[in-house]
């Protein structure tokens, strides 16, 4: 997602898309303030006042935090959790919020959240698994004889309409932004087929065909628990009965909320053998369970009050740790079922880096020729490093980091280089070098066969993959014809700061000193990926960084392009903080042989455009 690690991936995650947080005024705006691995006063010292300020307008401010640090005097509370057990406080929060708001009474305003912003009412199938079951896929739209030969059936999703009982497709599923059909692609209460309007049904607690009970696995305490929830049987067109849950129904048995079913529930907040009770999350946290509860009440009974004003603000202190993005989630949950994310004043809002963003949409312009050409599929960056850097080698399979439940699918212990492999192969996603060919030799050949177009170009491409006479460069990133050759270093310390793996980096890149000392493992793991027995050393020919500072990447780099600094160019400068850009003027004139990085890339282009006289024909 980042290469950097300062974007969190819980974010695309939960929500598909990029991070977007609020602009630090709106802390102001909030009346129930956390902060969690977040060192404000240390890390946001331009921006503490808005916290400072917001406690004194009447916000309660929390800090959660092993240490009593910088924004700690800021806060009306300090809760010192042990490190790294934030993801415990906020389940044991959760289980709160659900029993108090949520299954004791049903307050209106987050009930109807949940029903509009999340997929709580969507119905998931529940799957054999010896004497119980295991929840399984959301529920296809093209399950079902009503709905069996709508377009893109298996990226529709359904639910029951509380009124009628019948089964519905909403709008603003993934199919529906897809579709022939435009207009679909929203969140009214209407059934995408027909546009009859249709209320969504939360929970099945009320209206089923009776309960089965349900394996979870509790990975903190290390054991399963088979709980009870509520069904109904559906007749799907290849002649199955399939039993089906609400997502919502499934998240109250996750959380441990019986409502009278039988199972393995917690009967009080005191059980400390169920997960997530507030007694469960003291073996974890160090807090005590009335402390989260008292804590819980607050956070809901203020969402309540103010529609959602409630705010988590958090770091890098959890988002550069191993399962930084579950303690996120976490989080986010609580967020969601009190209806928070998305007003101002509340939501989750994440803050690491120092980012320099300059506007993307005229950068992008030029880079990828958009003037001439579609849009090109840009290289996700972490991927691409793990693998030419050959950090890859190092990895062992996720069921070397990660608790996987039994009887999963195998892809679950997957390596994580045979992932990306099967990715590229089905294209999700590209991956540069693409062939152990160059791709311009690959069109001469095809039109040397017979290719008019481009769409002869691709069958003839197709071809040669299936017959395994051409191969994707990230099935054998080892072999030399698919290193990458050339690296061109622009607004960053690629090989110091930017650098995930610096040291494998400075090894298998540059071929130059390191400080790689660990062992490889993943051979004997892999099975998509060739592992080569000699790792390469050195697999750059050129390294070119523009650059005003003599940072690490210029220290290493073949040539250095010397730019113009801050004060020597005009230029545009902004933040996902900040809701304003900063204009760049142009103080004193580039010194030396320096220019601008308009003009460097202006010279570079005019180069190249000569070299591709004869070499791009």
């Amino acid at each position: 997602y980042d290469w950097y690690c300062d974007l969190p991936c819980a974010f695309p995650e939960v929500w598909g898309e990029q991070t977007d947080v609020c602009e630090s005024a709106d802390w102001y705006n909030s009346k129930f303030c956390v902060s969690m691995g977040a060192n404000l006063g240390m890390t946001r010292t331009p921006d503490i006042h808005f916290f400072s300020e917001a406690r004194h307008n009447g916000t309660k401010t929390v800090v959660m935090s092993p240490d009593f640090s910088m924004v700690a005097k800021h806060a009306d509370q300090w809760i010192p959790c042990h490190a790294g057990s934030d993801g415990a406080f906020w389940m044991a929060v959760t289980h709160v919020i659900l029993k108090e708001w949520h299954v004791d009474k049903r307050t209106p305003y987050f009930h109807e959240y949940v029903k509009r912003y999340t997929d709580s009412p969507f119905l998931v199938e529940l799957e054999p698994h010896g004497d119980s079951f295991r929840p399984g896929r959301l529920l296809r739209a093209n399950r079902v004889d009503r709905f069996k030969d709508i377009s893109n059936g298996d990226w529709k999703f359904l639910c029951y309409d509380s009124g009628t009982g019948d089964l519905v497709t909403p709008k603003g599923t993934m199919g529906y932004r897809w579709d022939e059909k435009k207009g679909n692609w929203n969140l009214k209460y209407e059934n995408g087929s027909d546009d009859r309007p249709y209320d969504p049904e939360l929970t099945l607690i009320d209206k089923n065909d009776g309960s089965l009970p349900v394996e979870f696995t509790e990975f903190g305490l290390r054991k399963k628990a088979l709980r009870h929830l509520p069904v109904r049987y559906i007749n799907t067109h290849d002649g199955k009965r399939v039993a089906v849950t609400t997502i919502y129904d499934l998240t109250m048995g996750h959380y441990g909320l019986g409502r009278g079913l039988p199972g393995d529930y917690p009967t009080t907040y005191d059980d400390k053998e169920q997960a997530y009770t507030p007694a469960w999350q003291e073996i974890f946290t160090g807090v005590g369970r009335k402390t989260v509860i008292k804590f819980a009440r607050e956070w809901a009974s203020t969402a309540e009050a103010t529609e959602g004003k409630c705010m988590v603000i958090v770091g890098a202190a959890i988002n550069h740790w191993f399962h930084g993005n579950l303690m996120y989630r976490a989080s986010i949950m609580a967020q969601m079922l009190t209806g928070c994310n998305g007003r101002n004043g509340g939501g989750m809002n994440h803050y690491v880096g120092q980012e320099k963003l300059a506007p993307v949409d005229s950068w992008g312009t030029i880079m990828a020729a958009k003037d001439w050409q579609a849009a090109n599929r840009l290289q996700q960056a972490p991927i691409w490093h793990y693998i030419n850097s050959d950090q890859w080698r190092y990895d062992n399979n996720q069921a070397d980091y990660n608790l996987i439940p039994d009887g999963v699918d195998p892809q679950a212990r997957m390596h994580t280089a045979d992932w990306v492999v099967k990715s590229v192969r089905n294209g999700w996603m590209p991956f540069y070098p693409q062939f152990n060919k160059s791709n311009l030799d690959i069109v001469k050949e095809a039109r040397a066969a017979g290719a008019t177009n481009d769409d002869d170009v691709r069958k003839y491409v197709v071809d040669l993959l299936k017959r395994k006479e051409l191969v994707h460069s990230v099935v054998d990133p080892d072999d030399p014809v698919n290193f990458p050759r050339n690296w061109f270093i622009w607004r960053g310390n690629a090989l110091m700061s930017s650098a995930k793996g610096h040291e494998y980096m400075l090894n298998h890149y540059l071929g130059t000193h390191h400080n790689d000392i660990a062992d490889e493992v993943a051979g004997e793991v892999v099975e998509d990926i060739i592992y080569r027995e000699k790792a390469p050393s050195g697999k750059m020919d050129l390294v070119v960084d523009l650059n005003f500072r003599m940072d690490t990447s210029a220290l290493y780099s073949d040539i250095v392009l010397p730019a113009a600094s801050w004060y020597e160019k005009a230029d545009l400068n902004s933040t996902d903080l900040h809701s304003f850009i900063h204009p760049l003027s142009e103080a004193v004139a580039p010194v030396w042989e320096a220019k601008t990085d308009w003009q460097i890339f202006r010279c570079i282009a005019e180069q190249v455009s000569k070299l591709a006289k004869h070499h791009l024909p």
